[in-house]
């Protein structure tokens, strides 16, 4: 009877034990079927890649190989518009070309609890193709009001450092994109430059 007895207290241990060893099993397996899957998709590896929701609405990426280079306006086909032949490629550098696009007029606001104000020229870039910057130009009152906005809110301390500039360039890219978002259903603005900068 004593044997039964220690049979029964060490049971649950073993049982205890098998159990650890199945739910470490169970997880190894999910984790592995994930990457496989990812792996299939082409996630890992270099193979494809799965569309983005951009993608899917129409917004081409546009690769470093379909740049549009120089500045002499669109050659016949089979000519480059450029009038020379591209760079060489690097190493490193973005994966997808950007394509620019200055705002016509320049920006002035005057600063938060501030007697003084800020003029500034904008221009945008965006990875994706044309479609972007057609709805930016649709846009552009919609983007200039957002954009007026988000230098009202600018401070003394973010006009007079070049990390408070920083700030306040992605402070206007993602102004631009909510009113893209809200307008078109797609910002893709991916960053804003300065092409002027005057505080008085």
């Amino acid at each position: 009877m004593s044997d039964e007895k220690d049979a029964a207290a060490d049971t649950p241990k073993r049982k205890k034990g098998k159990g650890k060893l199945i739910v470490i099993l169970g997880a190894l397996t999910v984790i592995g079927g994930g990457a496989g899957g990812a792996y299939a998709l082409g996630y890992i590896g270099g193979g494809g890649h799965a569309k983005t929701a951009a993608e899917e609405a129409g917004y081409k990426l546009v690769p470093k190989s379909e740049q549009k280079r120089g500045g002499g306006g669109a050659g016949k086909e089979g000519e480059g518009g450029g009038g020379g032949k591209a760079p060489p490629p690097g190493v490193g550098g973005d994966k997808y070309a950007s394509n620019y696009y200055p705002l016509d007029k320049e920006f002035t606001s005057n600063l938060q609890d501030s007697v003084h104000y800020v003029q500034v020229g904008i221009a945008v870039s965006t990875p994706y193709d044309d479609t972007v910057i057609e709805n930016l130009k649709a846009n552009e009152i919609a983007v200039r009001s957002a954009v007026l906005m988000a230098l009202g809110d600018a401070t003394e301390d973010e006009v007079f450092t070049s990390q408070g500039k920083d700030k306040l360039a992605k402070r206007l890219a993602a102004a631009i994109n909510a009113t893209l978002k809200q307008k078109e259903g797609f910002g893709g603005i991916s960053n804003v430059y300065f092409t002027s900068f005057v505080v008085q």
